[in-house]
């Protein structure tokens, strides 16, 4: 198998004792006890995210970034379904948890394959470095809402939008102004295809009720996979939404780019109440 450079578990044999108190905390099954000792089972088993860490009391844990195996989170289902499917279950929820998908495994079990998770991009590169949105990202353009008013239909132009679930090298996040929409903004701000959305790549998630270090481990990870020419954030009013602004900054530090940050906060009444440029130190 191809190795490509890449963020994998590094053991440092002296200071491991045996104890295999890191092996529950890696949902892949990747970590077993040989001869004494925690060792990588294979290395296209272990997605580099440092499950396992704090479960090392002696500290022999860490990750490292060099060539290895890409991980494969199929053939770790397929391994993890033989030994049983209560860990492949776990290991569906290791992945929505940090933002990763199974996409196209061919397993049983809930999730596995699922469609919400395969990418589809249906815009095209203009001059700018924008996605010119055609006529089949708008659907019925033009077409009367109930009021009789004109609407402007869809401005989307790829698929998936949930943060949890979009690869960071996908392609149409390359040379990309990306947007990072509160899931409630839609709901309380009538314009947000025109306004937000509308020649953008898009990313929706909830700074609440999800992993806000997932999020910002995800973000990291697009911000060094791909050329982002902008972020926007748009957030409610709510306290704990401001949490997103909070979350794609500390990206921004991890990544090391210096890329334009705006954020836009909407009114619960649905109107925008704020707009900065924020500058990230």
């Amino acid at each position: 198998m191809a190795k490509i450079k890449r963020k994998i578990i590094k053991i440092d044999e002296e200071k491991c004792n045996g104890c295999g108190l890191c092996l529950p905390g890696c949902p892949e099954g990747a970590l077993q006890i040989v001869d004494g000792k925690a060792r990588l089972v294979k290395e296209s088993f272990c997605d580099g995210l440092g499950a396992c860490l704090g479960h090392c009391p002696q500290g022999a844990l860490n990750v490292e970034e060099r060539d290895a195996e890409e991980y494969d989170a199929c053939a770790v289902l397929a391994h993890l379904e033989k030994q049983s499917p209560e860990l492949a279950e776990k290991h569906r929820e290791h992945l929505l948890a940090h933002g990763l998908a199974e996409t196209g495994c061919e397993q049983s079990g809930r999730g596995a394959g699922c469609p919400a998770g395969q990418v589809h991009h249906w815009g095209r590169e203009g001059g700018s470095g924008q996605a010119e949105v055609t006529e089949t990202a708008l659907g019925q353009k033009g077409q009367k809402n109930q009021a009789g008013e004109s609407g402007g239909g869809s401005a989307l132009r790829h698929w998936p939008v949930k943060l949890y679930l979009i690869p960071p090298a996908a392609e149409f996040l390359k040379n990309a102004d990306l947007v990072l929409i509160a899931d409630c903004v839609p709901f309380a701000y009538s314009n947000t295809h025109d306004d937000f959305i509308k020649g953008r790549a898009v990313a929706a998630g909830c700074p609440k009720f999800d992993d806000a270090a997932a999020y910002e481990e995800k973000i990291t990870q697009i911000l060094e996979s791909v050329n982002i020419n902008s972020i926007t954030v748009v957030y409610m009013e709510i306290a704990c939404c401001r949490g997103f602004v909070r979350i794609v900054g500390e990206a921004l530090k991890r990544s090391g780019y210096d890329i334009p940050l705006e954020t836009v906060q909407i009114g619960v009444k649905g109107n925008v109440i704020k707009r900065e440029v924020i500058t990230v130190d």
